[in-house]
């Protein structure tokens, strides 16, 4: 499956030649941006003694935060990915790296993924970490699917050319 469908319209910034220091100030700006996100996701629906009106709270909760949280940004990578690879082709070459690599990597969140099966693993719940470690793996790889498949179904016109034709 051609997620991209083969199209590199423009080369990425790291490929091209001369200074890095853009795509590395770039980057780490989305990042400190991605980051804050996480962390006010993290805020507002702790897998914590707080999380109780949400969902079972405790040390050895299920972290539903981390696995939302890392889902949301795959499906958001999709998006980005469609939109500015075949749609909005002559975007700033900055933006890739700044929203990809910066915001949404500082968003999602692979450290606090493997910290959670091990608190669980810890809590005597292997079978459940283990089940967390598929989940988010099969969920993420669900989420970018998405992401491309209807980004694509809405950039190209399809939505609206269904409405035009007597369609839902």
């Amino acid at each position: 499956m051609h997620l991209l469908g083969g199209t590199h319209l423009h080369p990425h910034p790291d490929h091209s030649p001369g200074s890095q220091l853009p795509v590395v100030a770039v980057v780490a700006l989305g990042g400190a941006v991605g980051a804050a996100l996480r962390y006010g996701a993290g805020r507002i629906w702790r897998n914590g003694s707080d999380a109780a009106l949400l969902w079972h709270e405790g040390t050895a909760a299920f972290p539903w935060t981390t696995l939302l949280v890392n889902v949301v940004g795959c499906f958001l990578m999709g998006v980005l990915a469609v939109a500015l690879k075949e749609r909005f082709t002559g975007a700033p070459r900055l933006l890739n790296p700044m929203l990809g690599t910066g915001v949404l990597g500082g968003f999602t969140t692979f450290s606090s993924y493997t910290d959670d099966a091990r608190r669980l693993i810890e809590h005597d719940q292997p079978l459940t970490a283990v089940g967390y470690l598929l989940l988010t793996v099969a969920a993420c790889l669900v989420g970018i699917a998405l992401g491309v498949a209807l980004t694509r179904l809405v950039l190209t016109g399809a939505v609206a050319e269904n409405r035009h034709e007597g369609g839902a």
